[in-house]
């Protein structure tokens, strides 16, 4: 692939195995919306960044050269071959419908906090929903971040933050009965209770059995923090639909 810097764009040709609708729209991250030309505008680290894709060039706007290497590569695991993958996938029969449907996903490196709250919200409900949840948490408790085409983007709210509210604040999101998983989960993590960010040094057993001593967090659950937010690729997610 060819990586060119044009201003505030970092501009990749013949970018393989990256399509934004599949890697945004299949369920792994909930900040990230389409905008009227195709492209996906979300917020991660901190940041606002819009990705458009047009033909096998990918164009990473609200960005320079500097920060996508130190922080977007590694967030679009771009140095992982997804092609050997899906090509070692595709030797079974069922898994090669998968590939062929999902062809386009990359799994997201997401910071543990947000995917911990985010699939907290998540549990029996909807994806407009949960994203409608976390965006009322981050623009009443997050941190402005700044404007991009005319909107405010604020950061995810931490955990001491949190912690400070009551459950009725937190449930006044549009985050119903988990109003008070969210507050117990930010209450231990603001309290050293536990570091979320070492579990990822853990077997996934014990990363897993760790995870769901958070009220609100089953295997279904912890196994999708893992995935998303851990590098723990042997977790496998498994709801209803995967059954």
């Amino acid at each position: 692939m060819k990586v060119i810097e044009d201003r505030d764009k970092v501009i990749i040709e013949n970018l393989e195995d990256f399509e934004p609708e599949h890697i945004f729209e299949c369920g792994q991250c909930f900040r990230w919306n389409k905008e009227e030309d195709g492209s996906y505008t979300g917020v991660a680290n901190g940041r606002v960044i819009n990705v458009k894709k047009e033909n096998k060039t990918v164009v990473f706007s609200n960005t320079n050269l500097n920060e996508f290497n130190d922080i977007w590569f590694e967030y679009f695991d771009l140095g992982r071959d997804y092609g050997e993958m899906k090509r070692e996938l595709s030797k079974d029969v069922i898994l090669k419908k998968a590939v062929e449907y999902g062809y386009g996903i990359r799994i997201l490196k997401q910071d543990v906090w947000e995917i911990l709250i985010s699939f907290i919200i998540s549990a029996n409900n909807r994806i407009p929903m949960i994203k409608r949840a976390i965006e009322n948490l981050c623009q009443k408790y997050g941190e402005f971040i700044g404007k991009y085409n005319g909107k405010k983007y604020y950061s995810f709210p931490k955990a001491d933050v949190l912690s400070k509210l009551t459950i009725d604040d937190i449930r006044n999101c549009k985050t119903g009965f988990r109003a008070k998983y969210i507050f117990n989960a930010a209450a231990i993590v603001s309290g050293k209770q536990m570091d979320i960010y070492r579990l990822k040094n853990l077997s996934i057993e014990e990363a897993r059995k760790n995870l769901m001593l958070f009220t609100g967090v089953g295997p279904k659950v912890a196994d999708c923090i893992m995935l998303f937010s851990m590098e723990k690729y042997d977790a496998f997610p498994i709801d209803v639909w995967v059954k």
